[in-house]
């Protein structure tokens, strides 16, 4: 009894000190298995090793707005060659997979409004379908029919719901759609989420 009654008297003295040893133990016990097969959000990859060259053809487009598939093909491009293992090419020629892309739609809708009921806030919504096809094993690795990407925006006038109109008065819009897009793509595909 006396000397678990020394040890807590130890304990509360050297509390901050202790916490410190009972950590490190602890993390030292985890990281005794560091392949756990965890990795940093948009750092790993579950695709083949022999995956390396990528086609990534113009993405269709079945919107009426103008260039939206040529900005967003473009982007993931960017994208998918900024992840330093994989080369892009526009074709399907000699490449390991092949990234099929169809814009199904571009809307706007309205999500926050002023005392006056005029739009104070609008949120772009892409709808996309993708296909990540292993070209070595004529398999699909990957796919998406309804993939949805959301951002919000507040409008520079009154532009309603007409996207044409609101990539028109909003020059940055497209740009800022299209960088976060990519990375959700490229990043969906290489981490199979």
């Amino acid at each position: 009894m006396r000397r678990v009654k020394k040890m807590s008297l130890m304990l509360g003295r050297n509390r901050p000190a202790w916490t410190a040893v009972v950590l490190l133990t602890v993390a030292a016990g985890l990281g005794v298995s560091s392949g756990c097969g965890y990795a940093l959000s948009g750092r790993g990859s579950f695709l083949p090793d022999y995956i390396q060259v990528v086609g990534v053809p113009a993405f269709v487009n079945r919107t009426s707005v103008f260039e939206i598939d040529g900005v967003l093909t473009d982007r993931v491009r960017t994208e998918f060659g900024s992840r330093g293992k994989y080369r892009v090419q526009p074709d399907i020629a000699n490449v390991d997979a092949i990234l099929n892309g169809t814009i199904i739609s571009v809307r706007l809708d309205n999500t926050a409004y002023t005392a006056g009921s005029q739009a104070s806030r609008v949120a772009l919504i892409v709808t996309a379908s993708f296909e990540f096809v292993d070209v070595r094993d004529n398999k699909v690795l990957w796919s998406n029919a309804a993939m949805q990407f959301r951002e919000e925006y507040e409008p520079t006038s009154a532009t309603g719901t007409d996207v044409t109109a609101f990539f028109g008065q909003n020059d940055n819009a497209m740009e800022r759609l299209a960088q976060n897009f990519a990375r959700t793509v490229v990043t969906s595909i290489l981490e199979a989420f």
